[in-house]
């Protein structure tokens, strides 16, 4: 049976995802294109990849049962730790693969875009690792909330170069990013964060960030008998943690998948990033997908207390699983999200991310049935965040 969920040649899903691309751009990205594929599965690189990410990232991550989760909601409810890779969130698997790759075709500059600066934070560690020059865009609001990542990226001997447009968050560190390549396309690689962008990007972050479900189904089996849970769970804003977690499961309709956007002040609020509620069809960054714009196809200025979801679309793989409603999509308010992050803390003494507490956010929206397994993708960990918990911490 053709598998529904994976690209076609093209990089669509359903109706999206795609290569929209200024001409400059395009022998960047053909290259990529032609290579990806037969560079990621070749002996050599695997061989690279795995050792990095046993011996550098630390993985295999734990899958944790959360006792105090499961006893509030009477299931089983576990956390696969992707807050303890190395730099602290998921990213790092996708720039550890991606820089070999940007090896492999012999770059020399990479270049990358950042929102919570987490993404930022693993590209200048793997730029560091393989003496790579590094330019991180990120916009001037996010440089401030997340200040710890910035310094932490200058330290790896990064350039942080601030995005002053617009709403100055990730969308304008996006275009910056874009501009500088179009600028420099022969020798700089641009190694994007989420599973957004022109084809192949989108595929490629998705088998990068795989190792996450395959390790959930071998690890779920060890300590449960069965591969499969009944819930998979994940915050979104591009959505890699999600694609990586969901990307297993995705042709098994047994698997209920469960994507979590941030509501901001509440979706209808104006200030709001749950793009699958309030977007339409239309292209960002290089790909067809469903984002939030206005009468006029203007992209409308997402808001949420997380960085890392304060984005305006969508990777296009999560727009054709919520528009063949192979996951259900909810969402969380910036409110939720505090709840539930100081929960976890309290309950299991693991401080999240503002992006994972959104997810955690959701179990209280999900109709959990007795005994139900849950597996909760718990993508980052909570330092990058602490000057925001502790501004809305109630004694």
């Amino acid at each position: 049976m053709e598998p529904k969920f994976q690209p076609t040649k093209e990089g669509y899903y359903g109706q999206f995802g795609g290569a929209f691309i200024p001409e400059l751009l395009y022998p960047n990205v053909k290259e990529l294109e032609d290579n990806y594929l037969e560079i990621i599965y070749s002996e050599a690189f695997q061989k690279e990849y795995k050792y990095l990410l046993n011996q550098y990232v630390g993985r295999p991550t734990p899958l944790y049962l959360s006792k105090g989760l499961s006893k509030k909601y009477n299931a089983s409810i576990y956390l696969k730790r992707e807050d303890l890779c190395h730099t602290g969130a998921h990213k790092v698997n996708n720039t550890v693969g991606q820089i070999l790759l940007a090896k492999h075709l012999g770059k020399k500059r990479i270049i990358a875009e950042t929102g919570a600066g987490q993404h930022g934070v693993a590209t200048a560690t793997v730029c560091a690792l393989m003496e790579l020059e590094c330019i991180v865009f990120m916009g001037e609001v996010d440089i401030k909330r997340q200040a710890p990542n910035v310094a932490r990226m200058k330290m790896l001997g990064a350039t942080v170069m601030p995005a002053k447009s617009g709403s100055r968050t990730l969308k304008d560190a996006t275009n910056e990013a874009i501009r500088d390549w179009i600028g420099n396309p022969e020798d700089t690689y641009y190694l994007i964060g989420s599973v957004v962008g022109p084809h192949p990007y989108p595929d490629m972050v998705a088998r990068l960030q795989a190792v996450i479900s395959e390790e959930i189904k071998a690890q779920l089996l060890e300590q449960t008998g069965k591969e499969n849970p009944d819930t998979v769970v994940a915050c979104v804003g591009g959505g890699s943690n999600a694609a990586g977690a969901f990307y297993h499961y995705l042709e098994d309709t047994s698997v209920e998948l469960i994507a979590v956007e941030a509501a901001g002040l509440g979706v209808n609020s104006g200030e709001s990033a749950a793009t699958s509620q309030l977007g339409e069809v239309g292209v960002i960054h290089g790909s067809k997908t469903i984002l939030m714009q206005d009468e006029y196809g203007q992209i409308i200025e997402p808001y949420s207390i997380s960085a890392g979801l304060d984005y305006p679309g969508v990777g296009p793989l999560h727009a054709y699983l919520y528009e063949t409603k192979r996951a259900t999509f909810l969402n969380a308010t910036d409110q939720e999200a505090l709840d539930a992050a100081y929960e976890l803390s309290r309950v299991e003494g693991i401080i999240p991310a503002l992006e994972s507490a959104h997810a955690l956010a959701a179990l209280n929206k999900m109709d959990i049935k007795a005994g139900q397994v849950i597996v909760l993708n718990l993508s980052g960990r909570g330092d990058k965040d602490l000057e925001t918990y502790i501004d809305n911490l109630k004694e």
